[in-house]
């Protein structure tokens, strides 16, 4: 390890942190980096002598608290305790999300000198089974990383609940690859997909001859998943006569094969995920509540698009090099501009199927605000313009250059409809665009 301090006190401390394969970092109160061992060096990369931690993770000017985030320092500093929380870093691998753990280190008369850190880069950032990563710096997406990260090694039931489409079964295989399980299998179950009669044979599997068409022996997903993490999405859509023998599983760790008396055991870690109300289901008596209680241990709210914002241009340039792995096209301000304003229902799916068409409908490698969908390009000239509140008077005048030149290009409907949306004569519409020099629409277009 490498100290910039060249104190003695530091001795036995830094030849103990030397032999660790996990990053650590001394720090003194001043945010200075004291010292470094060759793992965290290989994290964060080469550094000079008074470095402060915050320029060198975050590329900061001044700490993190001061710049909006939670600092563990200053919270180590105030409690006398190890803090925790999760950030993300500049490391030799780009932005990581990273769990850090400090340490107050204090001296024999209670004076914290020095503070230990070990940081952990988490998988949630990289491809899983799927190929897929999740993508995010959101304040949003952020709290949901900390919980992942604070229940991912417990053995804890956890409910992922949000809405379609807004990545829950990543989500799922995240915890999964964070977990002590992550050697063992992952198995994904679609409660929605599965028929009523068929269900207790696909999760617990069955014996030959237990039903008609059974000619052999059948190894249920529970039991595929012994070791590992079961993963129930759609949870809401399972059959009230199958949530009891569901609850004994959970509770107990054994179950029966369809046609077998012989109780067998198994040992999973349960993920469930849902975007019903779930407790609504159970006060109308369509979801068991002892059951609830057992799936809800840790419930973590996945956010929809729609409240994730600054989230849409990494997540475009990341779909945009899935789609088009070769040479992905890039989007212009307009059309990103468009993107950010929509609302998506359909969350991270409908982006995905918005991008594919618009890259089938673009020449060459540059999506352009016409080559999207008339709802992406409607809803978000809806959302650009300034709010009615303030006046039909003052409407055109609140819109800047740039935003009126992007509704005139981009609104899917003739000229006098752009007017009465802006809640403007046609006659002042036409005098804001001939003053930007944009020519009237020749007849017969919109």
């Amino acid at each position: 390890m490498t100290a910039t301090d060249p104190s003695h006190e530091l001795g036995a401390l830094v030849a103990w942190l030397d032999a660790q394969e996990s990053p650590y970092v001394v720090i003194d109160r001043d945010y200075r980096v004291v010292a470094a061992n060759p793992a965290y060096r290989e994290l964060m990369g080469p550094f000079g002598e008074a470095t402060t931690c915050y320029r060198l993770s975050h590329h900061y000017d001044v700490p993190c608290d001061r710049a909006g985030e939670t600092c563990p320092l200053q919270t180590a500093l105030r409690t006398g305790t190890k803090a925790r929380t999760v950030h993300r870093h500049h490391t030799t691998d780009g932005e990581r999300y990273v769990t850090i753990e400090l340490t107050p280190l204090p001296d024999q008369t209670g004076t914290i000198r020095w503070l230990v850190e070990r940081q952990q880069p988490l998988p949630i950032d990289r491809h899983g089974e799927t190929g897929t990563q999740l993508i995010g710096q959101s304040p949003a997406f952020r709290r949901m990383v900390e919980l992942i990260d604070r229940v991912a090694r417990a053995n804890a039931a956890v409910l992922l609940q949000g809405e379609s489409g807004t990545g829950k079964e990543l989500i799922a295989q995240a915890i999964h690859r964070m977990s002590h399980r992550a050697d063992k299998p992952f198995v994904a179950v679609d409660c929605s997909g599965i028929p009523e009669t068929l269900f207790e044979s696909e999760l617990f599997g069955h014996e030959k001859g237990a039903f008609t068409g059974a000619t052999q022996r059948k190894i249920g997903l529970v039991e595929a998943a012994d070791g590992g993490t079961l993963f129930l999405d759609e949870l809401g859509d399972i059959p009230l006569s199958m949530q009891v023998k569901l609850l004994r599983l959970l509770e107990t760790g054994t179950f029966r094969r369809l046609g077998s008396t012989e109780l067998r055991t198994t040992d999973i870690r349960l993920i469930s995920a849902t975007h019903q109300p779930l407790a609504a289901m159970v006060r109308e008596g369509r979801f068991r509540q002892d059951l609830f209680y057992r799936v809800n241990t840790f419930p973590i709210r996945v956010p929809p698009l729609r409240e994730r914002t600054g989230d849409i241009p990494p997540l475009t340039a990341a779909l945009l090099k899935r789609i088009v792995p070769e040479k992905p096209p890039t989007v212009t301000p307009d059309a990103m501009a468009l993107l950010e304003a929509y609302h998506y229902p359909g969350n991270v799916r409908e982006l995905r199927n918005i991008l594919e068409r618009a890259v089938l409908l673009s020449d060459g490698q540059t999506i352009r605000a016409e080559d999207l969908p008339d709802e992406v390009r409607f809803r978000s000239a809806e959302a650009l313009v300034p709010q009615a509140s303030q006046g039909a008077g003052h409407a055109v005048d609140a819109l800047d250059d740039a935003r009126l030149r992007r509704l005139a290009e981009t609104f899917p409907g003739p000229r006098r409809a752009l007017a009465a949306h802006l809640g403007i004569s046609e006659r002042t519409l036409y005098r804001r665009l001939a003053a930007l020099g944009i020519a009237r629409r020749k007849p017969g277009k919109k």
